[in-house]
């Protein structure tokens, strides 16, 4: 299993831009190779936000986020990104990366399992 931490969460001005990291200690090696970032707002439940393969190729959207946030990966550092533009207040939740769901559609239709971070804090303000 790999051990998650977030970070780059902070308050963003509406139409701004913010950086969030996942890095990933543990059994990289082997492990890390689906990983997913999710949000949560406050009183609504988690919702996908996309997800990337180890290759890197082809990384899933929400339909919310798409044309606005890009997922990447740094295999070597072991830390997938979600740069965030174009942000809406919309966007305000704590947001979390999971890795290596036991069950999962790359679409976050079913993720299962699996390890997932704290989360960091993102707040838009209008």
């Amino acid at each position: 299993q790999v051990e998650l931490v977030e970070s780059g969460g902070g308050l963003v001005q509406a139409g701004g831009s913010l950086g969030l990291s996942c890095s990933a200690s543990g059994r990289t090696s082997s492990r890390w190779k689906i990983v997913g970032w999710f949000r949560q707002a406050p009183g609504k439940e988690r919702e996908f936000v996309a997800a990337i393969d180890w290759s890197g190729h082809n990384p899933l959207y929400a339909d919310s986020v798409k044309g606005r946030f890009t997922i990447s990966r740094d295999n070597v550092k072991n830390i997938v990104y979600l740069q965030m533009t174009n942000v809406k207040t919309e966007d305000t939740a704590t947001y979390l990366c999971s890795a290596d769901p036991t069950h999962y559609k790359m679409d976050g239709t079913t993720w299962v399992g699996g390890s997932w971070g704290q989360g960091t804090r993102v707040t838009v303000s209008s």
